[in-house]
């Protein structure tokens, strides 16, 4: 078993199920245990570890390799920390034909654990980075509101390139889509069930505009194309209205997903799907039903170290994925931001989670060469 193997076995043994998903007080929950760990193994390498507070109780723990000489370039290592919930089985990790299952194997205690391994094997070298300080930084509730990432930006902290934690198959991604939660809201006039026509159906109005937004508007965004990501889309995800089959029901509130595109905001999307709806003669009222704003990610592969860092793995293009992460948090503050990590998505939150252990110290070995070609 390698260190990196062990590293992650322990992790996945450490749940963090972030609190959002989880009754008040379970102990499952939250990411305390695993920043402690994390803390002891990167103090016992020799690095300067430190957390920072966030919630209660709530920390991100940020591990510093400094470098020999001045510091003429930072360059931040931020997985997450937390994961999604899972059953007590889930936090056994089991190896089985090379692959290490486990919740948050490979979203992304893989990653953390790739990342802190590449961090403690350059501190163990007999030469470290001359100008470049690493900071690895492990990030809590990535999985809800992104609290960490949003304190760390929000704190000035400054790096020049930012590597993402996240399963990209060890592809170096540049942009991501954003992620928006719109709740839309139908009134009408209740009346009697057996005289519907006395009142006004909130939930017959909504019906229309779920037709509306799954023909009319997906069709609009097809139509708008970005070359890494693809097209913009949308999903109906909740629905609910009225009290009781013999009421006309007067309110009906429904969610969607609305994945966007750089270029893309709130306020834009709101404005058009008003006016798609008004002329289809409907109306609805239109909210965020988000926390905090989940933006699409943009990050330009010229730039010189996302450049060098392409080449280092030996990637010609940048790639682009559909999820939203971290990234975007950290960009929006003048972090210049990528995604990479080992695993695939589609193992991310599902049942029988796993990622493959050739990848994972695949992952580690190709940040050490990244950060040993810089000076």
């Amino acid at each position: 078993m390698t260190c990196t193997e062990k590293l992650l076995a322990e992790l996945i043994a450490l749940p963090s199920v972030n609190p959002a998903f989880l009754p008040p007080r379970h102990p499952n929950a939250g990411e305390k245990r695993v920043a402690d760990f994390l803390a002891a193994v990167a103090a016992q390498a020799g690095l300067d570890v430190e957390f920072q507070k966030v919630l209660p109780g709530r920390s991100n723990v940020i591990v510093r390799l400094r470098p020999t000489g001045k510091i003429q370039r930072r360059i931040l290592l931020a997985p997450h920390l937390d994961t999604v919930g899972a059953d007590g089985t889930q936090f056994i990790p089991q190896r089985k034909n090379g692959r290490l299952h486990g919740r948050g194997a490979c979203d992304t205690k893989g990653s953390v654990a790739a990342m802190l391994g590449a961090v403690c094997e350059l501190a163990a070298a007999k030469s470290r980075p001359r100008e470049t300080e690493i900071v690895f930084a492990g990030l809590m509730d990535e999985e809800h509101a992104q609290a960490g990432s949003r304190a760390l930006a929000a704190s000035g902290f400054q790096a020049d390139l930012a590597i993402i934690g996240e399963p990209t198959r060890l592809q170096v991604v540049t942009a991501h889509k954003g992620s928006l939660w719109l709740q839309l809201e139908t009134c009408g006039r209740a009346a009697h069930g057996a005289m519907p026509h006395l009142g006004k159906n909130a939930v017959h109005e909504m019906a229309r505009i779920v037709a509306v937004l799954e023909t009319d508007y997906a069709a609009q965004l097809r139509r708008r194309k970005h070359q890494l990501l693809g097209v913009a889309t949308v999903n109906v995800g909740q629905i609910s209205g009225g009290t009781q089959p013999n009421i006309v029901p007067d309110r009906c509130a429904m969610a969607i997903d609305r994945r966007t595109l750089p270029g893309e905001t709130e306020s834009s999307v709101c404005r058009e799907i008003t006016a798609l709806l008004r002329a289809q003669k409907l109306s609805a009222t239109i909210a965020s039903a988000k926390l905090a704003p989940a933006l699409p990610l943009e990050t330009d592969p010229r730039l010189p170290l996302v450049r060098q860092f392409l080449r280092s793995v030996g990637q010609t293009k940048p790639v682009g994925v559909n999820y939203f992460c971290d990234a975007a948090v950290l960009a929006a503050a003048g972090i210049p931001s990528v995604v990479f990590g080992p695993g695939d998505i589609a193992q991310a939150h599902s049942a029988d989670e796993w990622i493959s252990l050739a990848a994972l110290e695949r992952a580690k070995d190709l940040l050490v060469k990244f950060f040993k070609s810089l000076p």
